[in-house]
């Protein structure tokens, strides 16, 4: 090693001791347990162990697609997640860029509450309040709406017609409020010059924000998309299975690949399965990832991830 790169080496070294605590975390944390995959190709059991259980090939994989749902859970998958990412992020760029025109008309000097307002107001958004609105006979909804208005109670936990809606409302109650604090943070930067600029040219609010707020935000909102389309074949298991209350009346629109595999986990403690379906969508995640990547730096190279 030269004397030039041993300096830069040690000018370095106290970020790469700071950097240590999460590079060792992420090793044991994601790299270590990647070894397991092999489960996915094994008919595993627990008396000979992960490697030394029997290879089984890709049967294990075939069970997602030979069954009558497999189409069913597909699709919602993809299209719940489809609407979500679509939804939050529109709901997201409105809220944000609405908190830093209350943050600038009222002069608002501790703004720390505001950007928190969303989040704190999203994570309320539960199964057990969903429910509580929901419920037969003592939900909000039927005993201090329908019901005082003369129509009759619905029962939503057997009327699979209304869920698409409940279920992107919910998703969308949940999940805005740290899209927003990530939008609001990109916001916050753009220097007040160019708005000043804007003004003296004679353009409006609209204008400023489309011309001027909306695209300092595209490389943001481009990364968290692709985040995003990274996990498009995964789902949030507590909005399919807890929020419906895992009733089997709803399963046509509330199954997805996530809550079918849990359910034939618990009904027939398949392993190998489980494993199947999670590298399955890993794979299919990463290169759906790549794609759009692909497809973004070829139309703007500079807000490409890489």
């Amino acid at each position: 090693m030269s004397e030039k790169t041993l300096r830069k080496v040690k000018r370095q070294l106290p970020l790469y001791l700071m950097a240590l605590p999460g590079l060792i975390y992420l090793l044991i944390n994601n790299y270590i347990p990647m070894s397991g995959l092999v489960v996915a190709f094994k008919n595993f059991n627990f008396k000979d162990g992960i490697y030394s259980s029997p290879w089984c090939g890709l049967q294990n994989f075939k069970y997602l697609f030979s069954t009558s749902t497999s189409f069913v859970i597909t699709r919602n998958t993809l299209l719940y997640n489809l609407v979500f990412i679509v939804l939050n992020t529109v709901v997201a760029i409105a809220i944000a860029i609405l908190l830093n025109e209350i943050k600038n008309r009222f002069f608002v000097k501790s703004f720390q509450t505001v950007i928190l307002l969303p989040y704190l107001l999203s994570i309320i958004i539960i199964g057990y309040l969903v429910y509580a609105f929901l419920s037969n006979d003592t939900g909000f909804v039927n005993t201090q709406i329908l019901r005082p208005m003369g129509k009759e109670a619905i029962n939503w936990y057997t009327t699979p017609q209304y869920w698409p809606f409940i279920l992107v409302f919910v998703n969308t109650l949940k999940n805005f409020g740290f899209l927003a604090i990530i939008y609001y943070a990109t916001v916050i930067s753009i220097s007040g010059e160019y708005y000043e600029a804007a003004q003296l040219d004679g353009a409006g609010k609209f204008k400023q924000i489309w011309y001027i707020t909306l695209p300092f935000l595209k490389p943001t909102v481009i990364m968290m998309v692709l985040l995003a389309i990274g996990r498009i074949f995964f789902s949030d298991f507590g909005l399919f299975y807890q929020v419906p209350q895992n009733s089997g009346a709803l399963f046509s629109v509330t199954n997805t690949i996530d809550t079918y595999v849990y359910r034939a986990l618990i009904q027939l403690g398949d392993v190998g399965m489980a494993s199947a379906a999670g590298v399955y969508q890993s794979i299919v995640g990463f290169v759906l990832i790549l794609i759009t990547n692909l497809i973004v730096r070829k139309i703007s190279p500079e807000n490409a991830l890489f």
